[in-house]
């Protein structure tokens, strides 16, 4: 991210107090959107949903390295207290209030201004998606070009299947322009099935112990890709190595919750993967999204996202600190693959524009 921003941010609530939820786009010095959530608040007033917006939104901004920043609210009242015009009255509205005056005060400039409830219709959108879900919403929020061919995307999973969901929610929001055509499970008993289900797919189980060896294994899910006439492989949350035939080259991502090369390899996956994280030492931690090739965790990296290790951290709330940013890193992956802006030379991803 350069260093001036602009924060778009929303907050309401389904009575006063009632459900209520906050949501901020982020947005770089270009005007492109590049990052974008909603966060479900529970039981709370509109006023505080609206102050959680923007200290929330703050804070990913100085985490994105910003030094100046435009912050843009429909809500007249914050506004004007913000810009010291009006007082904050609510003593429940203190704190959030001093915490948003503070984060402000580490830019090296910043301005709050009032938009139109027609032109902030991005982060309303996300608080009413938050609301509705009762539940966080973490989106790449730029659009693709409507006028592009709709990516056709295959899903390999082994495990719970939230990876897949984050996608297709953005391709439901219309974040991504894709659709997923297929779901390969390599088990029958697990969660990530029935949420195949529940987004419209049946999952074609395919099981390695059922083939005699990794070519005949490989052969088969080559055989349902070809079928579905899949442009891009998502190895979401899949545990078995398979042979990629020629046809899908650098036509197959995948997301390790580690950045790789560190903490990759055999035998590294889901908490085993923060467990030796933290054994480490280590301070920071993330995720990496890269094309896979023959072997495990290898191939060209496509994208990093860094989060903090805390003090306190056990493999549960890291792995959680995580999974945020892999809402974020896969599906913008995906979509620089959907534009064509990504060159591999010697091994190395490279963007185009």
């Amino acid at each position: 991210m350069g260093q001036q921003v602009e924060l778009f941010t929303d907050g309401g609530s389904r009575g006063n107090p009632g459900p209520a939820a906050a949501a901020f786009i982020l947005k770089d010095e270009n005007g492109r959107s590049i990052l974008a959530r909603g966060l479900f608040l529970g039981q709370t007033t509109n006023n505080i949903a609206e102050y959680t917006a923007v200290k929330e939104g703050l804070t990913a901004a100085q985490q994105q390295g910003a030094r100046s920043i435009r912050l843009f609210s429909d809500s007249q009242l914050l506004v004007r207290q913000l810009n010291g015009q009006y007082k904050v009255k609510s003593s429940n509205l203190r704190s959030l209030y001093g915490d948003c005056m503070n984060l402000l005060k580490s830019f090296d400039s910043w301005q709050v201004n009032y938009i139109p409830r027609e032109r902030n219709t991005e982060a309303d959108t996300l608080v009413n998606r938050a609301m509705d879900q009762k539940g966080d919403v973490n989106a790449i929020a730029q659009r693709p070009n409507p006028k592009g061919k709709t990516l056709r995307l295959g899903i390999l999973l082994s495990g719970g299947g939230r990876t897949m969901v984050n996608i297709q929610d953005q391709i439901k929001a219309g974040f991504l322009n894709a659709q997923i055509v297929l779901v390969i499970s390599s088990r029958s008993d697990v969660a990530g099935n029935e949420r195949a289900r529940q987004i419209g797919l049946e999952p074609v189980i395919i099981r390695k112990k059922d083939y005699p060896d990794i070519a005949d294994f490989s052969c088969r899910i080559a055989e349902e890709l070809d079928k579905a006439n899949v442009d891009l492989v998502i190895q979401a949350g899949w545990l078995c190595l398979w042979q990629i035939p020629p046809q899908y080259e650098n036509r197959v991502m995948n997301i390790h919750p580690a950045l790789l090369p560190a903490f990759g390899g055999k035998g590294m996956w889901g908490h085993h993967v923060h467990q030796a994280v933290l054994k480490a030492g280590c301070k920071v931690s993330g995720c990496t999204v890269h094309f896979c090739t023959n072997e495990y965790d290898a191939g060209p990296i496509i994208i990093q996202r860094v989060c903090e290790v805390k003090d306190d951290d056990d493999a549960d709330s890291l792995a959680a600190r995580v999974f945020e940013q892999e809402c974020i890193a896969y599906p913008e992956a995906i979509r620089l693959f959907s534009d064509g802006r990504l060159k591999i030379i010697d091994g190395v991803v490279k963007r185009n524009g």
